[in-house]
């Protein structure tokens, strides 16, 4: 990877939502949890979750990830209040199809993703990226598991 291809990837607006990851403060009691780890680079997310009626309304995150993968669950943090596993898996597979398909970005509440669409050319990077979701999804399913 060139120089000129880092400064694309990892642009100033990805390190800033890498710094800014909400939700970052464990749950006292959460419905489920769960912890995926993207075997190609390493990362881990961990993903607490409580339910209302079907949808999170409690989320918490450890983000252990490159800063691709700090951004996607910053992007996911700032929107995973209020949806259903539905709206999750949704925003996953609208953010799996613009990555490795050439897809759209996704929409909204996922539109912020769109900041990570130079990641395409990379797919080394893609796990990480979608590691968030994953996880989310992950600690969702360990409720229903239960």
């Amino acid at each position: 990877m060139s120089d000129s291809d880092l400064i694309k990837l990892y642009s100033k607006q990805i390190l800033g939502l890498a710094s800014q990851i909400p939700h970052l403060q464990p749950l006292c009691a959460p419905d489920g949890e769960a912890k995926v780890r993207a075997p190609l680079c390493g990362s881990t997310v961990s993903a607490s979750v409580i339910l209302e009626d079907g949808k999170v309304s409690q989320y918490s995150q450890n983000v252990k990830a490159c800063a691709l993968g700090q951004a996607s669950a910053a992007i996911l943090g700032k929107s995973v209040i209020g949806l259903s596993r539905a709206d999750l898996q949704s925003g996953r597979d609208q953010l799996s199809a613009m990555l490795k398909a050439t897809g759209p970005n996704p929409s909204a509440p996922f539109e912020a993703y769109e900041v990570l669409s130079p990641a395409r050319e990379y797919k080394n990077r893609h796990a990480s990226i979608l590691l968030a979701f994953d996880a989310a999804l992950a600690a969702i399913d360990a409720v229903d598991a239960a």
